[in-house]
């Protein structure tokens, strides 16, 4: 039996392939920030950023589609979420400074 096709026939599917994805346009399951926010975020302040959660009422968690939120810099929210504040707790220890970033640009998209 011949293998030589089907060695040549394996790169030419990756090429494809790997066309192919780079073709579909990027979701909210591909930004990081959605992902941090899902994991770390939406437990006080819920997928709509609400605040309207079990824990979200309990702890008082600012909705952040609130004027009094996006009013504030990117520096300032940063800060927050870095270092906490309040009955927010610091991220310091488990979010880089990049992905604090990431959060918040995924944070300023929420419908208001």
């Amino acid at each position: 039996m011949n293998l030589a096709p089907a060695r040549l026939l394996v790169p030419c599917l990756a090429a494809t392939l790997s066309l192919t994805l780079l073709a579909i346009p990027a979701t909210a399951q591909d930004d990081p920030g959605a992902q941090i926010f899902k994991l770390r975020c939406v437990m006080c302040h819920g997928a709509d950023g609400s605040g309207n959660t079990p824990a979200g009422k309990v702890y008082k968690a600012a909705s952040l589609t609130d004027p009094m939120i996006t009013g504030k810099s990117n520096d300032e929210l940063h800060a927050i979420v870095k270092n906490g504040k309040n009955k927010m707790p610091s991220f310091k220890a488990q979010l880089t400074d990049e992905q604090i970033d990431a959060v918040l640009a995924y944070v300023r998209k929420l419908p208001q």
